[in-house]
């Protein structure tokens, strides 16, 4: 069997949970004698020419097909919000990948950069394709149901004018971005409306706000085209379906990962050493690093130790602020990154797992990972983390964004040695990769005789 896998960006200069997954799944699906190919975004330079936004390179015997995205205008777009999630020349070159490669199944795992003219183009061709959403980029613009400075967002409103007071207010910032903050939203509801229903209308920006409210149901209308959506918790499902997604479509389907095949034995009391503490993901905002650290800081010296493992690369201005945070504290080390191979000698190392995440989240891989090597996670309490960690069993939850309370949390670990063992003992059995894509091929072979 053929099979394409989508994705907004991958190895190997990317190597988040998304595309850890998608590599994953690729690599069993071949393991079992099928054909795999991958239709990546790419971040791009924004002065590249139309015809050289494609190219292709093989990854660990995967071929891949990348579109090198920008935000800029190409082919006839000049919206940057239409660009963000309908790119034109992106289902350009996707429509040539599927003529050429003749795929029997399609499997996105994230259209960003890509655009949902994927979804509808297979739908006219009658391919089966299904959907593993790894965040809420389908409902909300800036994929997270963030409004900056840790404030929750539960989505666009009927006419997507919330939205729009959303990127006015990060457009300008500052004292205008204040007032724009303190605006009725009601006003937003209300020139949104008019100017979607009105195309003679036109101001600046008039095009965008048009865009922007047109893009939910540009997607919930592409969703409800796939053959089946494979949802890793029941945050997301509940999110589809409020939204307008087909709840016949939805299945649900913890993430699956790589585990090694060595025994795993529960964590041991560490005696009169400082508590070891990790932190392994992305070193963006969103993730949360700096609310570990604060909280590291607030404990007696010598209590606990907190190693940082992620790129220095990626948000460089988010790292800048790590370093300047973390000073010259001997209990905090920055240990760059690690092959995804090598997660369990990194468990190994530490007592538990922080993962102290600012938004809502979809189930972060690395939490799988730690149980799996029965590693206690000490998470944010949100949706995504709280359906995996229950507190004070297999790990501790804390208020997101309250670094006051996740250094209680990790206090109780430093007070009661005991603790760690007990929490590491009741780690949860973890999916396998193989069950996962187990579970893929019965989904498809569920809606569409291959």
């Amino acid at each position: 069997m053929r099979v394409l896998l989508t994705v907004h960006q991958f190895f190997p200069e990317y190597k988040a949970g998304t595309e850890v997954l998608t590599l994953s799944v690729a690599k069993e699906l071949m393991r079992l004698g099928h054909q795999v190919h991958v239709y990546a975004g790419h971040l791009g330079d924004a002065l590249l020419k139309d015809d050289e936004r494609f190219d292709e390179y093989d990854y660990e015997g995967i071929h891949v097909y990348r579109f090198h995205h920008a935000y800029t205008p190409m082919l006839d777009q000049t919206s940057m919000i239409d660009v963000g999630y309908k790119n034109k020349l992106a289902l350009h070159y996707f429509k040539i990948i599927i003529e050429n490669f003749r795929p029997d199944i399609v499997h996105h795992f994230h259209l960003n950069r890509l655009g949902v003219g994927c979804i509808e183009h297979l739908a006219d061709e009658g391919i089966a394709q299904f959907f593993t959403p790894t965040d809420f980029w389908m409902i909300c613009p800036t994929a997270q149901l963030m409004l900056g400075e840790g404030r929750y967002c539960s989505g666009p409103n009927a006419t997507s004018g919330n939205c729009v007071k959303h990127f006015a207010r990060d457009a300008k910032k500052g004292i205008v971005g204040s007032l724009i903050d303190n605006t009725p939203t009601l006003l937003f509801n209300q020139l949104t409306k008019l100017t979607k229903n009105n195309a003679i209308i036109h101001y600046p920006m008039s095009g965008e706000i048009r865009a922007l409210a047109s893009r939910l149901e540009t997607t919930i209308s592409s969703l409800n085209k796939l053959d089946g959506i494979i949802a890793p918790n029941s945050f997301i499902k509940d999110l589809f379906i409020r939204y307008g997604v087909e709840p016949n479509l939805i299945h649900d389907s913890s993430f699956g990962i790589n585990i090694s095949e060595h025994a795993v034995i529960p964590k041991t009391r560490r005696g009169d050493r400082p508590l070891a503490l990790g932190f392994i993901g992305t070193l963006a905002p969103h993730k949360g690093c700096h609310i570990a650290i604060e909280a590291v800081l607030r404990l007696p010296k010598d209590s606990v130790t907190l190693k940082i493992y992620g790129s220095a690369h990626e948000f460089p201005e988010y790292y800048a602020r790590l370093i300047s945070l973390a000073g010259d504290s001997p209990a905090i080390r920055f240990c760059g990154t690690f092959p995804n191979d090598q997660i369990n000698a990194v468990m190994a190392e530490i007592d538990a797992l922080v993962v102290p995440s600012v938004w809502y989240e979809n189930t972060p891989l690395v939490i799988y990972s730690a149980q799996a090597e029965k590693c206690p996670v000490i998470g944010s309490d949100l949706p995504g983390i709280a359906e995996v960690i229950i507190h004070q069993h297999n790990g501790l939850l804390f208020e997101a964004g309250n670094s006051a309370d996740l250094s209680i949390q990790i206090s109780r670990l430093i007070d009661d040695d005991k603790s760690i063992v007990t929490l590491s003992s009741n780690a949860i059995k973890i999916k396998t990769i193989q069950d996962y894509v187990e579970e893929l091929l019965l989904f498809w072979g569920m809606e569409k005789d291959l």
